[in-house]
């Protein structure tokens, strides 16, 4: 089985913001997929929609803690189906990304993003995949923590549909072809 997770903010203050947009992405894959997400066990922390059977079976989760927390409840999610961090992708928001950008990888820093950084502390590696969604970076003084939860500008929210249209493009991809997905993310936004 393989896991994607969809990193967010709870609550209706925090939709459409650009901390959320890994939510985003993983609801685009799970809608086209005509599936939709559930309530896990009661003692895992998330949303959670399936599809396909067997090997070729599938995991979206969506963690119902806050951001900076969130790698405990992924690390339940794994435990409890088994599953192992490389097996995993995680799809988050990344500023150090110019806006337009995607950039799927194996390992790496967690960059200052708290939700990798909660999610490497709980799995104990960073052996796992994550897509990178570029939000760009905060303009002149403004801090990066308050940036990130602001919702994507009227002349931005465009281009953010069709990212995210983008990114689950390469989501799909990834859960059958891994090394297609990371090509198809580099070549997305290079013109943009």
């Amino acid at each position: 089985m393989r896991v994607v997770v969809g990193l967010r903010n709870p609550g209706a203050e925090y939709q459409g913001t650009r901390h959320n947009v890994g939510e985003e992405v993983v609801a685009r894959v799970v809608e086209r997929a005509g599936e939709t997400f559930s309530r896990g066990p009661s003692r895992l922390r998330a949303m959670i929609a399936r599809s396909g059977t067997g090997d070729d079976s599938s995991m979206f989760v969506v963690p119902s803690t806050y951001m900076n927390q969130s790698g405990s409840a992924i690390r339940a999610v794994l435990d409890y189906h088994k599953v192992s961090a490389q097996d995993l992708l995680v799809v988050h928001d990344d500023i150090d990304l110019d806006f337009g950008r995607l950039r799927l990888q194996v390992g790496g820093g967690s960059g200052g993003h708290n939700g990798i950084r909660s999610l490497e502390q709980a799995l104990g590696t960073n052996e796992f995949s994550r897509l990178k969604i570029g939000v760009g970076r905060p303009p002149g003084s403004v801090d990066p923590a308050h940036f990130v939860l602001r919702p994507f500008s009227g002349s931005e929210r465009p281009e953010a549909d069709l990212m995210v249209e983008d990114a689950a493009d390469v989501v799909e991809r990834w859960l059958s072809d891994r090394q297609r997905a990371q090509e198809e993310a580099a070549h997305r936004g290079r013109d943009v």
